[in-house]
């Protein structure tokens, strides 16, 4: 959700700034963009499809979480040059640590977990199983890690209330920064030697 967030937000403060600056939006030239690709998939089968979410195992899920951020880390340091992608390299290397140091699962603990399901719901997940997609949970004196798991919300007031981490809010304000920033070239704005 928080990325969801920042993607419409940095699209739409690119556009305007590019606006401003009286010149066409500029996309980000990324390289090994199908990195993101492989890195989503085995998430979107393993998450997002009821058909296939049941048909694997923990262990399989376990393997899979952290490789599919490790080839995310990857990209963001083969791109690690454009604007905002350093930030969202740290978010990820601490969304993988947090992930590799607690079973290949996101921590989260029983407080935050019922700000987001019913205590009956709760009362049936056991510490150490998972919590709705890609969590585990635990409680915060058995976790690694534990201020980079998943323990922020929205506020009270916001729809829809999603558990996120310090590594999600950096990812968010990379991809911001990447979308949003343009530059200004004064060859383009103030050609023929013109300066400002």
């Amino acid at each position: 959700m928080i990325l969801a967030l920042a993607v419409v937000a940095g699209l739409l403060a690119g556009l305007g700034w590019a606006r401003w600056l009286n010149r066409p939006y500029q996309p980000p030239e990324l390289n090994f963009l199908w990195l993101v690709f492989i890195a989503f998939l085995p998430q979107f089968v393993v998450f997002y499809l009821p058909g296939t979410r049941q048909l694997i195992s923990d262990r399989w899920v376990a393997l899979l979480l952290p490789l599919s951020q490790a080839l995310l880390l990857t990209f963001a340091w083969l791109n690690r040059r454009q604007p905002g992608m350093m930030i969202l390299l740290i978010g990820t290397a601490l969304n993988l640590t947090v992930i590799a140091a607690n079973s290949g699962f996101m921590p989260i603990s029983p407080q935050t977990a019922s700000r987001l399901v019913s205590q009956e719901v709760l009362d049936d997940i056991q510490p150490g199983e998972r919590f709705g997609t890609k969590d585990i949970l635990l409680h915060p004196q058995e976790t690694r890690f534990e201020w980079l798991a998943d323990r922020f919300l929205p506020p009270a007031w916001f729809t829809y209330q999603v558990a996120f981490s310090i590594g999600d809010v950096f990812i968010a304000i990379g991809v911001f920064w990447l979308l949003a920033r343009q530059e200004i070239y004064q060859n383009k704005l103030y050609p023929q030697g013109k300066t400002i």
